[in-house]
């Protein structure tokens, strides 16, 4: 196997806010071998994530919640994305504690058992995000309503749905934040053993 190797010669902030972007100097090996030459590339560093798809193996349904992007301004019209709770975690925190606490402020749930899906970089040509996402066991009843934290501005609404709905909504297109869409087709391949590990 080929060797590679790589060197950051230089990193320079560029913007700090509540997110960073750094201009990153760096070569690397190339497949024909030697080194290629220096480049510059910007790279924006806003923390890692966790989210979690819950699901409620006894009347098969899944919890997803409804909010406002606003990068998805120049794509969505309109801006607000169904989604499975997520969020960046914190420091101190693992991915875990991240999505236990991200449930009962996105969709007033408690997670009971939790199942690794996977974790993935959802922009790795500039963004240096990696996403850990599960699958949370919840009792659906009663769930619904609008959630969310007042000091940072969330107006959340949570919709419960037959997880053959939510899975259809992913295939066809219609769901279409990443997360997302990676956790339901991982259960539509995996729902039958998970829903018998979990009876």
């Amino acid at each position: 196997m080929d060797e590679k190797k790589f060197e950051v010669l230089k990193v320079e902030p560029c913007h700090r806010g509540y997110f960073e972007l750094d201009r990153w100097h760096v070569r690397h090996t190339l497949f024909a071998g030697g080194w290629g030459k220096e480049r510059a590339l910007e790279v924006f560093e806003r923390g890692h994530a966790a989210a979690v798809l819950p699901y409620d193996p006894k009347t098969d349904q899944v919890v997803l919640v409804e909010q406002f992007r606003v990068a998805a301004i120049p794509t969505v019209d309109p801006p607000w994305l169904i989604e499975i709770p997520a969020g960046i975690i914190d420091a101190g925190e693992d991915a875990e504690t991240t999505v236990r606490r991200e449930v009962t402020e996105e969709a007033g749930l408690e997670l009971k058992r939790l199942k690794t899906i996977t974790r993935f970089l959802p922009s790795p040509g500039a963004v240096t995000e990696a996403i850990d996402v599960f699958l949370g066991e919840v009792d659906a009843a009663g769930a619904g309503g609008i959630h969310g934290l007042d000091d940072e501005g969330e107006d959340i609404r949570v919709h419960v749905m037959a997880a053959d709905d939510a899975i259809a909504m992913a295939d066809d297109g219609r769901l279409i934040a990443s997360h997302t869409v990676i956790a339901l087709l991982w259960l539509a391949r995996h729902r039958e053993a998970v829903r018998a590990a979990w009876a």
